[in-house]
C-alpha cells in the first residue's frame, strides 16, 4: 500500500491506495474508525473495479505508526487539508469516528472553496450533538481495551494482548481517537449542503439515532440499515450489500456529472 499520488496530485502520508486507477470514473476516500487503519477499507477496491479507493491515514497507525497521534478533530482537519488534495470527482465514506471526520472534512472543503465530495456516507456513527463523552479516554489501558472490545463486538485483533509493544502503540492511537471523539463539538459554520447517506447495523445503533443525520445536511438524505453489529461489513454478505449500495451511489454521482 503506497502513499497516494497521481495525475499531478502530490504524494502525502495522509492518503494511501492499494490499486492506483488514475482513469477511474470516481474516487472513494475512506475515513477509518477509532484506532483503525485504512487497510481493510482500501481492499474494497477489489470489489469496486471502476473506482479508485483511497484511505485516510491519521498519524499513529499503518505506515505512520510511530508518529504522534492527534487528539482533536480541528488539529486533524487542519493538517489533513494542508497536506492532502482530494481529486474530483470523489465521495467520502467514514465509519464510526471516521463518519464525523468525513462529515467535517466535507464542510471544511466547502468553506475553503475547494472541490467537495459528491456525497458523504456516515457508517455506524452517531450524529453531531449526540452525547458521546463516556469517560473512556480516562480509563487505564486494560479497562479501555475491555470496554472498547465489549462495546464494538470484537473490533480489535484477537492477539493484541500478546505483543506488549504493538499493544502500547495501538492503544496510544486508540486513546487519541477516543479523546477526539469524546471531546468533539460540531465546528461553527453552515451545515453540509450536499447529499448525505447514513448506514448502520441493526444490532448496533438504533435507527432513530442514525435518522437524525438528516438534520445535518440541506441536501438529499437517505438511511440504510443492514444486519449486523458495529462492524456489520466484516460479514462477507453484508459487505457485499454495503459495496453494492456504494457502487450504485457512485454510479449515480458520475451519471450526474456526465449530464452537466
Amino acid at each position: 500500500m503506497n502513499g497516494a499520488q497521481g495525475n499531478g496530485v502530490r504524494a502525502t502520508p495522509w492518503l494511501v491506495c492499494r490499486h492506483r486507477r488514475p482513469q477511474a470514473r470516481i474516487r472513494l476516500y475512506c475515513f477509518p474508525h477509532s484506532g483503525g487503519s485504512p487497510g481493510e477499507y482500501v481492499r474494497w477496491a477489489d470489489d469496486l473495479p471502476d473506482v479508485e479507493v483511497l484511505g485516510v491515514q491519521l498519524p499513529g497507525r499503518g505506515s505512520r505508526l510511530m508518529a504522534e497521534p492527534l487528539t482533536s478533530l480541528p488539529s486533524v482537519l487542519s493538517r489533513l487539508l494542508d497536506s492532502a488534495e482530494f481529486e474530483p470527482p470523489f465521495a467520502f465514506f467514514g465509519h464510526s469516528m471516521g463518519g464525523l471526520t468525513a462529515y467535517e472534512t466535507a464542510r471544511c472543503l466547502a468553506e475553503r472553496g475547494r472541490p467537495v465530495p459528491e456525497f458523504v456516507m456516515t457508517s455506524a456513527c452517531t450524529p453531531p450533538g449526540h452525547p458521546r463523552d463516556n469517560g473512556l479516554r480516562t480509563l487505564p489501558d486494560a479497562e479501555l481495551l475491555a470496554a472498547v472490545d465489549g462495546r464494538f463486538g470484537g473490533g480489535l485483533p484477537p492477539d493484541l494482548g500478546e505483543d506488549a509493544t504493538l499493544r502500547d502503540l495501538i492503544m496510544r492511537s486508540m486513546r487519541a481517537d477516543i479523546t477526539l471523539s469524546e471531546t468533539y463539538e460540531p465546528l461553527p459554520g453552515p451545515p453540509w449542503t450536499g447529499p448525505l447517506h447514513a448506514i448502520g447495523g441493526r444490532q448496533d445503533l438504533p435507527e432513530e439515532i442514525l435518522a437524525r443525520w438528516e438534520e445535518f445536511t440541506t441536501g438529499p438524505f437517505s438511511l440504510t440499515m443492514l444486519p449486523g453489529g458495529h462492524f456489520y461489513f466484516r460479514d462477507p454478505a453484508h459487505r457485499r450489500s454495503l459495496l453494492g449500495h456504494l457502487e450504485g451511489l457512485l454510479a449515480g454521482a458520475t451519471a450526474g456529472q456526465r449530464r452537466m
